[in-house]
């Protein structure tokens, strides 16, 4: 049985610093679909790995509300959130941010995509990934010179949520320490 102490531990040690890297490292991907970073300083409850840790403690507070979607909804990371960012823990159809493994998340009912007036209040997926490499579906657009490759869980759900751009939802991948990022303006080209 996980400790109750580990709630309180496993957040950034020199949050200001650690947080502003990983805010960064953020930021970079999602402006650069296909380009992969490392993320650390963060130590969450399994499932998630130092990544997705991360870019809770990075992205979210009282004002952003998370989903835990699937084997991540467990009492340990509900305390670990709560603890380090007081992000409020919601239904999927109430979220900001939902994160799980990307099946978990495939699940998740009522995910916002936004609306015609308010595009931007969508839910951002982050979803733990068991490998992530710069190699797979071929992907164009804003942030991409040429063409850049990523390893999508999988390329339909993609290409349909970027149709619906402006509406649509952004995503990150994680994968231990490793980060990327699709936003929903990438063109996803199968294989490549």
């Amino acid at each position: 049985m996980p400790s109750a102490a580990h709630s309180f531990t496993g957040g950034f040690a020199d949050a200001p610093r650690d947080a502003a890297e990983a805010f960064r490292s953020a930021m970079t991907v999602l402006a650069r679909p296909g380009e992969i970073r490392t993320l650390h300083g963060a130590l969450p409850p399994a499932p998630l790995g130092v990544a997705a840790g991360a870019l809770l403690l990075t992205l979210c507070d009282a004002d952003t509300s998370v989903h835990l979607a699937g084997a991540c909804d467990r009492p340990d990371l509900r305390d670990w959130i709560g603890f380090h960012t007081g992000a409020p823990l919601v239904a999927a159809d109430q979220a900001d941010f939902a994160i799980g493994a990307w099946p978990d998340l495939r699940a998740a009912q009522g995910l916002r995509i936004g609306t015609a007036e308010y595009p931007d209040r969508s839910c951002t997926l982050i979803a733990e990934l068991p490998a992530l490499d710069a190699a797979g579906a071929a992907l164009t657009g804003p942030g991409i010179r040429d063409t850049a490759h990523l390893s999508l869980p999988e390329t339909a759900w993609f290409q349909a949520n970027a149709a619906r751009f402006p509406l649509g939802m952004d995503a990150f991948f994680t994968c231990g320490a490793r980060v990327a990022a699709l936003p929903r303006s990438t063109t996803i080209h199968n294989g490549g």
